[in-house]
């Protein structure tokens, strides 16, 4: 039966245990995907506290990192989602989204609106992928899908 949770602090105070246990074990995020047998990008998200694992994915995780039975059963529950507190992200990798999307945010707006009509992109029928690839001018580039179902707004 799914269960739900309505504070954070719980899942929280499980994000800094799996953070130091992957830390302890010298684990990957992949790694932890692989064994969950999901996307690195959800697994990951889920180990943070943003998603609930299904038992099939959280009971091998959790071994991999030494947590648990009441470890496995706080991964199965749906979070309270939203990592970041009001205001402003002060770090750097979070705040550079955050500086995106003031910067492109009404162009993201204008765009998928002109194409769909008026609706939203769904962040739970949702993708994420994070890949590296080589900057032809030198260096490195990070290239970030973000895939999510149109959801157009309904007149009732």
């Amino acid at each position: 039966m799914p269960h739900a949770q309505f504070d954070p602090t719980a899942r929280q105070t499980l994000a800094v245990a799996v953070v130091e246990a992957k830390t302890r074990e010298d684990l990957t995020w992949q790694q932890l995907a692989d064994a969950a047998g999901l996307s690195v990008a959800f697994v990951t998200a889920a180990l943070l506290g943003q998603h609930p694992l299904p038992e099939s994915a959280a009971r091998p995780v959790a071994e991999l990192l030494g947590l648990d039975e009441d470890a496995v059963a706080l991964l199965r529950t749906i979070p309270t989602r939203g990592s970041i507190p009001g205001g402003i992200p002060s770090d750097p990798t979070i705040y550079r989204f955050h500086e995106m999307l003031q910067v492109y945010g009404t162009t993201l707006k204008a765009l998928v609106h002109e194409q769909f009509g008026d609706g939203i992109i769904s962040a739970i029928n949702f993708k994420l992928d994070v890949r590296k690839v080589a900057d032809p001018e030198g260096g490195e580039r990070a290239v970030i899908t973000l895939d999510g179902k149109y959801l157009p707004t309904r007149p009732f």
